[in-house]
């Protein structure tokens, strides 16, 4: 029985209020008003991936060394001042910054605050209620992400400016830095307070074993297999996802209803289209297991959705080349299920073959090989899609992925 008390609402309201960014399903859209062609587009979430991936070791040696309750302060600060260039700049130089800033917020909250949840339930001797606890917290997120779709909306067609998402999401991350302050000093974890010297060596002595955990997983070609497998797909995932936008506006200009509205109609078809996404994926997300029990092994259900999620890629491609734009947007559907499906399978399998002791290395190694592929295809998206368009873009990225399979396909079990 979860215990319903103060804190647990404000670890919901956590969920809640991070996932309230209004710029998401304008992201896109909004760096091409500000006149950034499709490969600056691409450098700077290139920069964001790679600067998340550099700044985590010592964001998480600065967590375990002053606190974590402070780490996420430092999250949501370093949000609000990124949100706060991007409303009131206009320069790729300084939105290379805002990028690196959000990184940093990116870094400080990984993972952080899920070891505050976990040490909560310790303290309050609850933790067999753990999953259960997760997935409460986790639909106060997904919650979030769909209002904060139609939110977005309204504010973008009220305005008629994509800009206003960055500064109206400073609101919800000022009440999240709020909602940090107020959290427990017994939620900090074990602080082990260290002079300067000793903190640059711990980051030295930590990104050093990474890299001697990152490469002792070369030794085991089956768990190589695994990483890259879900490392590609998710790379290809957070790559062409944004580009559904485009897509959207296109098609929202090209129906004949809400003629009156000229381009703010675009506006009601985005935010609608992502709130029903965003509802789609949420319970994606809870049906993983269901889905994997249809295949003979979840081995053969990670490979065949992994082809799925390509063709859908490649098919949305020539679906947009051709302007078969509903077809595009119902395979994004298919992409966006596909990756919430996999996620939950992914971990399990990795679960499954890894040594407990060292899943943490394995996940980690997974993520610094999925910032490896997104840093790559990002730019080489926003490339193709300058000089073929977005439709043969995401043929060619696909495709390219696609290449792959042969590589990354693990073993089933016969």
């Amino acid at each position: 029985m979860i215990l319903k008390n103060l804190q647990y609402y404000k670890f919901c309201s956590y969920g809640f209020l991070k996932n309230l960014r209004f710029f998401d399903p304008f992201i896109i859209l909004f760096f091409r008003e500000m006149g950034f062609s499709f490969l600056q587009i691409g450098t700077l979430f290139s920069i964001r991936e790679i600067a998340t991936g550099i700044l985590e070791i010592p964001t998480g040696f600065f967590a375990d060394s002053y606190g974590r309750k402070l780490s996420m302060i430092l999250a949501f600060t370093s949000y609000i001042f990124s949100f706060m260039i991007f409303y009131f700049f206009q320069s790729f130089g300084l939105y290379t910054i805002a990028m690196i800033l959000f990184a940093f917020g990116e870094a400080f909250r990984s993972g952080t605050h899920k070891a505050m949840i976990l040490d909560y339930l310790k303290m309050s001797g609850i933790l067999d209620c753990k999953v259960d606890y997760y997935g409460h917290t986790r639909g106060a997120s997904q919650f979030g992400s769909a209002i904060s779709a139609l939110i977005a909306g309204a504010l973008v067609f009220f305005a008629e400016s994509y800009r206003i998402v960055f500064i109206a999401s400073v609101v919800p991350y000022i009440l999240g830095l709020l909602l940090m302050i107020s959290y427990p000093k017994s939620l900090n974890g074990v602080i082990s307070r260290i002079e300067n010297t000793s903190f640059w060596k711990g980051i030295l002595y930590n990104f050093k074993g990474t890299i001697q955990n990152f490469l002792s997983m070369f030794k085991n070609p089956m768990l190589l297999r695994t990483f890259f497998n879900s490392a590609s797909f998710d790379g290809l995932f957070k790559t062409v996802k944004d580009y559904l936008q485009p897509i959207l506006k296109t098609f929202a200009l090209s129906i004949p209803i809400l003629v009156s509205m000229e381009d703010r109609r675009s506006t009601i078809i985005i935010s609608v289209t992502y709130f029903i996404l965003f509802l789609i994926t949420s319970y994606s997300s809870r049906k993983a297991q269901a889905f994997s029990n249809k295949f003979k092994s979840i081995a053969r259900a990670i490979n065949i959705s992994y082809m799925l999620g390509v063709s859908a890629v490649i098919i949305a491609g020539v679906a947009t080349y051709f302007d078969v734009r509903i077809l595009a947007i119902l395979l994004f559907v298919l992409l966006y299920s596909l990756q919430n499906l996999r996620r939950p399978m992914n971990v399990g399998f990795i679960s499954e073959n890894i040594d407990a002791k060292i899943m943490a290395t394995g996940l980690s190694v997974e993520s610094q090989l999925k910032t490896i592929f997104i840093a790559i295809l990002s730019p080489l998206m926003g490339f193709f899609a300058d000089t073929f368009g977005v439709g043969i873009a995401l043929c060619l990225i696909g495709v390219i992925v696609g290449m792959c399979y042969s590589f990354v396909k693990v073993a089933e079990k016969k």
